[in-house]
């Protein structure tokens, strides 16, 4: 792979996963508040510390992030189902355990939201909600040839 052509795969996949927090993350987080699963509201605009940029675009640019490194990842598995369990399963867990572990403790929140089910199971859901959204805009982009170019 040339480098333009590796560059423009990781620009992808901070799109992937940049658009992916807007569309699935936060789409599985409405339908778990529809349902009353869980009292967090989707596309939280509460300012974040410390440029007070507003939490939706913060979690949007940390999931391009994370799309980063899945596309470093994603390469591993086969185009069948490993690859969609494997963007289910990075998604549900990687993310959600920097949240739980590094970032709650730098904000002065409890680990793993204070280990209350309801929490623990609406992390897992919206990450891995995020990690099949990711994978599959990454999926439709290469359909299109943009990594190819």
């Amino acid at each position: 792979m040339t480098q333009k052509a590796a560059l423009s795969r990781f620009v992808l996949a901070f799109i992937a996963g940049f658009v992916s927090v807007l569309l699935f993350h936060q789409g599985m987080l409405a339908l778990l508040h529809t349902v009353n699963f869980t009292p967090r509201t989707p596309y939280p605009t509460a300012p974040t510390q410390p440029f007070g940029i507003p939490q939706i675009w913060s979690s949007a640019f940390w999931g391009g992030i994370w799309g980063m490194i899945w596309v470093a990842i994603a390469p591993r598995f086969q185009n069948n189902k490993s690859y969609w369990l494997a963007a289910l399963v990075f998604g549900a867990i990687a993310p959600t355990l920097v949240a739980w572990f590094v970032v709650a403790p730098l904000k002065g929140q409890p680990i793993a939201g204070g280990w209350k089910l309801v929490g623990i199971v609406t992390g897992l859901l919206v990450n891995g909600a995020w990690g099949i959204g990711t994978a599959g805009l990454l999926r439709l982009f290469s359909r299109r040839q943009l990594f190819n170019s």
